[in-house]
């Protein structure tokens, strides 16, 4: 199936920017478009070519419908473990070959595991179209999976979680936020797994993974930068066309149950100061809630205006440090806060800043001026991370797989500019309640 966008430039971003100024809109409105031939191939294959000849580049990016929330016990980190795999060896390129290969063409590679998908791409100049071409076929196709690279990789990947996780305050921290969050979804174990399952992944865990996730028809190509589109297609045709799909996989069906209170945790280790972390279960990405959201998160933490920050760093000087998240993702997630408190101050004054903070928002909303500039630095951001090639391949494959639809992206910019000061103040009512609340604590140890 063979569709052609409207032939419409992506516009450049419009703000001003000054020294030690978040970037503010220049009066006009920030729009946003792609040029994007997209063409599904027989065997599932979605391909998403957009030629830019600005620059002599191009990013070549390969996403799968993937991650961690696909996983099921037993086999934790299984889907980071194949990232990791996907680089030693195929039928063509052998162990190793791959990056030295690309690099030696003088490009680059890397790739990344979350809880929805993973996702691989390659940098390089505009000659290297069909090597990436070449390169990126081959191990869709023919992955080996070699009983020795198997065990090889294991061991990176276990030191890699000892790094992250187990000998991380931080990582401790937020794994055992996640899993004291969520007692059914998939979201509760880590990406990177549970180390007990990571020493039992075998082979043919490996083998069946990859017949299932990695197959064409779970795949979307995305190709943006210095290339002729119809040479392109043709190049892919000629070396993904016989490349078999494979039956779909099956949906995630599990849905975490309503919170029917607070839960709270603590993590006892050595460290020097205490912190928390606070999570409130939010919607998924079919919520309209999420712009609201993200526009409370930046009235709230983003910056050194913000509300907390001016409360708890530059006030009262209780803490170091004062942040909010709210990954989007395809099943309703978390909106958290991290704060790391400074000598001589307990995690009580944070939480009671939060709340009060969120309490205020609930009951008499936000400022005009917060609202303007949160809504500026969203859509401002929002369209300066889509300045290179590979920024766009990046993002249109993201939000292929999060909304299943890339062309979301267009309405972005003016779902943030449309966001009200009631629906801040509603989402904060409906989001932020006592019973919706998970606290984890760091106790220090000398």
């Amino acid at each position: 199936m063979k569709r052609r966008m409207p032939a419409v430039a992506l516009i450049a971003m419009l703000f001003v920017l000054s020294a030690g100024v978040s970037p503010v809109l220049a009066g006009e409105k920030i729009e946003v478009s792609i040029d994007a031939t997209v063409e599904t191939l027989d065997n599932g294959l979605k391909v998403i070519l957009v030629e830019d000849h600005s620059v002599p580049v191009i990013s070549y990016q390969t996403f799968f419908r993937v991650g961690a929330r696909n996983e099921s016990a037993g086999i934790t980190g299984i889907s980071h473990f194949m990232e990791h795999m996907m680089f030693n060896g195929a039928d063509k390129y052998g162990p190793k070959e791959f990056d030295a290969v690309l690099e030696a063409n003088g490009g680059y590679s890397n790739a990344f595991t979350s809880a929805d998908m993973t996702a691989y791409y390659e940098d390089i100049s505009s000659d290297g179209l069909e090597l990436c071409i070449d390169l990126d076929s081959d191990r869709m196709k023919s992955l080996a999976l070699d009983p020795k690279f198997v065990i090889s990789e294991m061991d990176v990947v276990k030191e890699e979680r000892r790094l992250r996780i187990d000998n991380s305050v931080q990582g401790q921290m937020r794994e055992d936020l996640d899993a004291l969050a969520f007692k059914a979804h998939p979201y509760k174990w880590p990406v990177i797994g549970w180390m007990s399952d990571l020493e039992a992944i075998d082979r043919d865990d490996c083998v069946e993974y990859f017949r299932m996730f990695y197959a064409p028809n779970n795949a979307i190509l995305i190709i943006a930068g210095d290339f002729d589109t119809k040479k392109a297609m043709k190049l892919i045709h000629e070396y993904y066309d016989d490349i078999p799909a494979q039956d779909p996989p099956k949906a995630v069906r599990t849905a975490e149950p309503e919170q029917m209170g607070e839960r709270r945790g603590e993590v006892h280790r050595k460290a020097e100061l205490p912190a928390v972390m606070i999570a409130y279960h939010t919607p998924d990405i079919e919520s309209g809630d999420i712009y609201a959201l993200d526009v409370l998160q930046k009235i709230l933490t983003g910056g050194r205006s913000s509300r907390l920050y001016r409360e708890l760093v530059r006030g009262s000087g209780a803490a170091m440090s004062v942040r909010a998240s709210f990954p989007w993702r395809i099943d309703p997630y978390l909106f958290s806060f991290n704060i790391k408190m400074k000598p001589g101050h307990e995690t009580t004054e944070a939480e009671e800043a939060v709340y009060a903070a969120l309490d205020e928002i609930a009951e008499n909303g936000v400022l005009d001026e917060e609202l303007a500039r949160a809504k500026n630095v969203l859509e401002a951001d929002f369209v300066r991370n889509m300045q290179t090639v590979n920024d766009r391949a990046s993002k249109i494959g993201r939000y292929e797989i999060l909304f299943g639809d890339y062309l979301e992206i267009m309405n972005v910019p003016g779902r943030y500019r449309t966001v009200t000061d009631e629906e801040v103040r509603e989402a904060a009512k409906k989001y932020f309640a006592r019973r919706n609340r998970t606290v984890v604590t760091l106790v220090p140890e000398a």
